[in-house]
């Protein structure tokens, strides 16, 4: 097998306790006109007002945006990109969980180009390099402080969307676990089930052929050599970590090691992409208005299930890493450790009405993008099965085809 690897991240990288403190310098040396953007909760903590006060120590101007909503709604990066335009920013700080750091993407793409949003759904649609952007995570899950990936919800559309380009890669990401310190256990799991599924998604995704050109054509080319790498070390922090960061949020190690977990699955699928997962969940979060990583953790192991004849090397491989003799026991310690952490088990569990199985199942086969990166193709009476069994728990019924 020829060995084929990309990496796209940030041009710089700062992990461990204690990093936030580098704000100011780090700041300094990209711009002098700082647009701060997080949510109304975070602007009022006082580890987020020393950040601000850094950047004022290291002579930069600042202004806050508290206006992040969760899921980041498409009218209000909106407004938040032309009430910015009379400061005049030369540099974005996204500070918060995910959707802080999506919205501070966006910000800097309108604040760049002009438009909306929508002009820049899809991959590849911005058009160059944007402002400078330095992203500072308080949880640990999205992974959006290294990913090429805005997401965002459009009330038109009834789903969420995104905006996928290298342009929108964070120039600088200070990940600090001790921010997390204080996220509670729901949120913890949540966020660490999103970043393990993603770990798992990239290192079973499709391996396309690597003709040349392949990484110019698309944002998420598969799984790949250097893609694995980050998926497999992901997968061996987060297993190692999060149910103590669960049950003991004042663990600083196993908090150290779910946040670097989920910033590896972060470079994995960054490149590699998701797959029936997030597919899935797209429509099923739409109806249920549940957490993304709850959806796509609950139905990580029937996907898992569905894919296994078509994955087993890499399942050998993830339970070398999780401490597990054979890759058969995979998928069920997967499923366990989410139930112990809190994920629901079925997409019942989830608030699914039984009657939207079919058009979840529709709406999940018409995600090309990640349905196509699956490992095991999914027609329609497939996708028909594979939700049905997540519905009803009938995770064995899927070892049948």
């Amino acid at each position: 097998m020829t060995i084929f690897g990309t990496i796209r991240a940030p041009r710089e990288l700062i992990f461990g306790a204690g990093q936030r403190e580098a704000l100011g310098k780090v700041a300094a040396k990209l711009g002098r006109r700082a647009l701060v953007v997080t949510d109304e909760r975070l602007a009022g903590d006082a580890d987020f007002r020393r950040m601000v006060a850094q950047l004022e120590a290291a002579g930069l101007s600042v202004r806050v945006d508290g206006s992040t909503l969760p899921d980041v709604p498409v009218e209000t990066a909106i407004a938040s990109a032309a009430a910015a335009r009379d400061f005049a920013p030369d540099l974005v700080i996204g500070v918060g969980g995910g959707s802080c750091l999506d919205m501070a993407k966006c910000v800097a793409v309108l604040l760049s180009y002009g438009g909306t949003p929508q002009d820049y759904y899809g991959e590849f649609m911005v058009p160059g390099p944007v402002i400078p952007l330095i992203a500072v995570p308080t949880t640990a899950g999205t992974g959006s402080e290294v990913t090429p990936v805005a997401v965002l919800s459009d009330s038109e559309r009834q789903l969420k969307v995104g905006i996928s380009s290298p342009y929108i890669i964070p120039t600088v990401s200070i990940c600090d676990p001790d921010l997390t310190l204080t996220c509670p256990p729901s949120l913890t799991a949540i966020a660490g089930a999103d970043a393990l599924t993603h770990a798992i998604e990239a290192f079973t995704a499709i391996r396309r052929d690597p003709v040349p050109g392949l990484s110019q054509e698309r944002v998420f080319v598969g799984k790949n050599a250097t893609s694995d790498h980050f998926a497999l070390t992901a997968i061996g922090h987060l297993w190692e970590g999060l149910e103590t960061a669960c049950t003991d949020g004042s663990n600083a190690e196993a908090r150290a090691k779910v946040m670097l977990g989920a910033t590896m699955a972060g470079l994995a699928f960054g490149v590699a992409g998701t797959a029936a997962a997030h597919a899935i969940q797209y429509p099923v979060g739409a109806l249920t208005h549940t957490a993304h990583g709850a959806g796509v953790a609950c139905l990580m192991p029937y996907v898992m299930a569905w894919n296994a004849p078509r994955i087993e090397p890499e399942l050998d491989r993830i339970a070398a890493m999780t401490g597990h003799e054979r890759g058969a026991a995979v998928i069920p310690a997967i499923s366990a450790l989410f139930g112990r952490i809190g994920i629901p088990r079925t997409l019942r569990d989830l608030g699914l009405p039984e009657e939207r199985i079919d058009w979840v199942a529709e709406q999940s086969g018409g995600i090309a993008r990640l349905i196509q990166n699956n490992p095991r193709p999914l027609p329609p009476e497939d996708m028909r099965r594979l939700v049905g069994a997540a519905f009803h728990g009938e995770l064995t019924v899927l070892e049948a085809y």
